[in-house]
């Protein structure tokens, strides 16, 4: 069914009018709480300038089934509760009014985003007034049946709702999933004492420092380069395609590493990421940053990566790692950490273990992480099939497009 006669079936002939936010339903503003007021652990969620709660308090001023907008930090941000909670000063919020159900509002809004977004002051904290959305005209269906007109509403909600809920299921399911994972991979990755033999990374291989290069030198054809920065954002436990590249000239006098190295990013703003490490399987060398490692070894490469991603290797770097603006490791800090050798006497043994190991954990990381195959592809594809149908049914002829009455 095209969208024009959907929409002709929903509305079945009835009217719309298009009525500024303001009249349809009053903006009511939060009030501050001090942070004394706050708690870890409270009966209602605090929301000021983001969408996760600042904090707890024992009383609520919002009932449940509210429409917020939060108005500073995150301003422009959108959000919907089921359950009642606290809104702070720089917050304001809708709840349903006799014409204006508040969940409607709540799609709706969304699909006004980059809207809203606009009228937002960019300064140190960005701000959005009251003036920025309270004039927004909004579709009324129906306006001289309210019953009639809160009817349909309430169908086009219960429609987008359903997209909504399944891709919050997905969402658990994912984050389930990955929690199996974890835990998995600490498990076959920490086995004990008598199957095994700890040995330290510098006993088993060899750290070669990146050089360094600028992300002006980065373009999108040449030579594969890492930038250390791309670690956190682009790269998992292996890769076999660079996402940048630098001059031949400039990577001629630069270090590489090889395929079947583990690069290891060894800085960061955040101490948790430090160590990461992605196994180059690429059949070309890759140039890397000097805030990078590349280990080499005659271990399985994608198994050195899984274990640098455990509990267990992230405590046991933690005591070698500087703290400052920015956090690092050195080769000396990294190499004291112990690695699990399974059959360290034998060889070919020592490999089919580590290759089964890679085997089971590559199956949950698929599952977990791909975005072409697994749960995130899917919550993907239904979030941008819930956007589509909210286009849709929210998509009613403005004013100017409407035909004129008959007279």
């Amino acid at each position: 069914m095209s969208a024009h006669n959907f929409l002709e079936k929903l509305l079945d002939g009835v009217e719309m009018e298009w009525v500024p936010l303001n009249k349809a339903v009053e903006p009511k503003r939060g009030r501050r709480l001090v942070k004394s007021q706050l708690k870890v652990i409270g009966d209602y969620a605090v929301y000021q300038n983001s969408m996760i709660p600042l904090g707890y308090h024992d009383e609520s001023n919002v009932q449940p089934g509210a429409t917020f907008i939060v108005c500073a930090g995150s301003a422009g941000e959108i959000g919907y509760s089921d359950r009642a909670f606290w809104a702070a000063d720089d917050v304001y919020f809708f709840t349903s009014s006799e014409t204006l159900n508040s969940k409607y509002l709540y799609h709706f809004l969304l699909c006004q985003k980059h809207a809203i977004a606009s009228k937002v002051r960019r300064a140190s904290i960005p701000r959005l007034s009251r003036t920025g959305f309270e004039k927004l005209p909004i579709p009324i269906p129906c306006p001289e049946n309210p019953a009639r007109s809160l009817a349909i509403q309430g169908e086009i909600v219960r429609i987008l709702d359903s997209f909504t809920e399944l891709t919050a299921e997905l969402t658990a399911e994912l984050t389930a999933r990955a929690r199996q994972y974890e835990y998995y991979r600490d498990q076959l990755l920490s086995v004990q004492e008598d199957k095994v033999e700890w040995k330290r990374l510098g006993d088993v291989g060899e750290f070669i420092r990146g050089k360094r290069f600028v992300k002006d030198d980065m373009r999108a054809e040449g030579f594969p380069c890492i930038h250390y920065g791309e670690l956190y954002t682009h790269y998992g436990v292996w890769a076999n395609e660079a996402k940048s590249y630098i001059s031949e000239e400039l990577a001629s006098r630069l270090r590489k590493a090889n395929t079947g190295d583990v690069v290891i990013v060894s800085a960061g703003e955040t101490i948790e990421d430090i160590g990461n490490g992605t196994a180059w399987m690429g059949e070309d060398d890759v140039v890397i940053h000097d805030a990078c490692f590349a280990f080499k070894s005659d271990l399985n490469p994608k198994y050195v990566s899984y274990f640098l991603r455990t509990r267990s290797f992230k405590d046991q770097i933690k005591p070698s790692i500087s703290s400052g603006k920015i956090s690092a490791i050195n080769a000396t800090g990294l190499g004291k950490a112990r690695i699990p050798i399974p059959f360290p006497n034998d060889s070919l043994k020592s490999q089919a273990e580590q290759a089964r190991i890679v085997g089971i954990l590559d199956a949950f990381d698929t599952l977990t992480h791909s975005l072409t195959e697994g749960l995130p592809r899917e919550i993907e594809l239904r979030q941008q099939q819930y956007e589509y149908y909210r286009d849709l049914l929210l998509n009613f002829p403005k004013p100017d497009q409407q035909p004129a009455r008959a007279t």
